[in-house]
């Protein structure tokens, strides 16, 4: 099968759909189907800021990158390229696609609507975004904003023959406001062979490496304002009487680290609060292993990547009851709190770490949970959607 995919966000821009979309097309190309990602070009800032070469990835076998005209836009996290949509798509002409996977609504979504329509080719879309959370951190949200956002969004994935997103949470606000087509979850792939236990005798050393305590929450992800971290500062703070050896790891950057740095200062805990900057996978897996459990706050969420890699390394969760979260953090692997209730984290944050059995009970259900999501059968899911769809024509 050839299948072209349609993004706004990939390499050498870090995010949880970049990263889900090239595993999932390396697997794919692997069982022997074409691919072709039609994505932004991106500054030579982006490249550098990565840390990698100003140059095209090698994705390997049967994959083609096409790069779409962009321009720097300002939104969330810094300057992002937007795709200008003028029929760029017949760049792809000559790919002779059997179907069209768009998985964002902006630039390149709106090209994939166009190569589907004019050049008669069934598509999927996916939804990875829950769209009032990001409008209620824009400088200017007054609330009718949520009601075109959420309009906006249907009017688009009305649009496609087939829906898909990685949340039951995201079908409920969209059927709220209109969504009419066929649809189902399939959950982004898990690199359970990347992210998955490390042996109990390397977890001293690779602690000694970064720096950690004998009781280190981790949490992975943007620093930016809708990821709530400064609830699990808070929440540090608040535990801090009880297990003084707590210890929080952030992983990633953003535009709040700064404000982070400040209130963890504020609270009196800037010793027990490390930033670690942006992680490679590998890195990031072995910091995981380092950890004792791993924490989120965010009520953004239609997934989390980094909570299922947790989770595929055997660390315990505690995560707030909000959009995907309680979909993905089962009773046996973890535990549910309010949105924004720093006491409720540092309970059971106490809670765990004065249990070393409950702890490590929850690990082993957490990597049984996760290998439900690996990339070998997340991909086998993929691969009849298409063949499904495909077959409309």
């Amino acid at each position: 099968m050839r299948i072209a995919i349609f993004s706004d966000n990939f390499y050498p821009q870090l995010s949880g759909i970049s990263d889900s979309i090239m595993t999932l097309g390396r697997e794919l190309a692997k069982r022997g189907h074409f691919i072709n990602y039609c994505v932004p070009k991106y500054p030579a800032a982006d490249y550098e800021k990565a840390g990698v070469k100003n140059e095209e990835i090698d994705m390997g076998k049967n994959i083609t990158v096409t790069r779409f005209v962009s321009v720097n836009a300002p939104l969330g996290n810094g300057n992002v390229p937007a795709i200008i949509p003028f029929g760029q798509f017949i760049k792809i002409k000559k790919f002779r696609p059997d179907v069209i996977h768009s998985q964002l609504f902006f630039g390149a979504g709106f090209e994939a609507l166009l190569a589907a329509k004019i050049l008669r080719i069934p598509m999927i879309g996916t939804n990875h975004t829950a769209i009032t959370e990001y409008i209620r951190y824009a400088p200017f949200h007054p609330p009718y904003l949520n009601e075109i956002g959420l309009k906006y969004v249907n009017w688009y994935y009305n649009r496609c023959d087939f829906v898909t997103a990685p949340s039951a949470s995201v079908f409920t606000e969209m059927l709220e406001h209109g969504f009419k087509k066929p649809y189902r979850v399939i959950s982004n792939p898990i690199d359970t062979e990347t992210f998955k236990p490390g042996p109990a005798w390397r977890k001293a050393a690779l602690k000694k490496d970064f720096g950690f305590s004998e009781k280190t929450i981790i949490y992975a992800g943007r620093l930016t304002a809708e990821k709530s971290i400064d609830v699990l500062i808070k929440a540090v703070a608040s535990a801090v009487p009880d297990e003084p050896g707590i210890m929080l790891a952030l992983a990633g950057s953003g535009t709040e680290s700064e404000k982070l740095k400040k209130l963890a200062e504020e609270r009196g805990v800037s010793d027990n609060v490390k930033f670690l900057g942006l992680l490679s996978k590998e890195r990031l897996a072995q910091a995981y292993s380092a950890s004792e459990i791993f924490a989120i706050a965010s009520t953004s969420e239609t997934q989390s990547l980094t909570l299922m890699q947790a989770l595929s390394c055997g660390l315990p969760a505690v995560a707030v009851r909000a959009r995907a979260l309680p979909e993905y953090v089962p009773t046996e692997a973890g535990f549910l709190v309010e949105p924004g209730n720093h006491k409720a984290f540092a309970a059971r944050f106490i809670e765990l770490l004065k249990n070393k059995e409950t702890m490590e009970k929850m690990g082993r259900a957490a990597v049984k949970f996760a290998g439900k999501f690996s990339i070998p059968v997340i991909s086998g899911e993929w691969e009849k959607l298409y063949a499904k769809i495909s077959n409309k024509s």
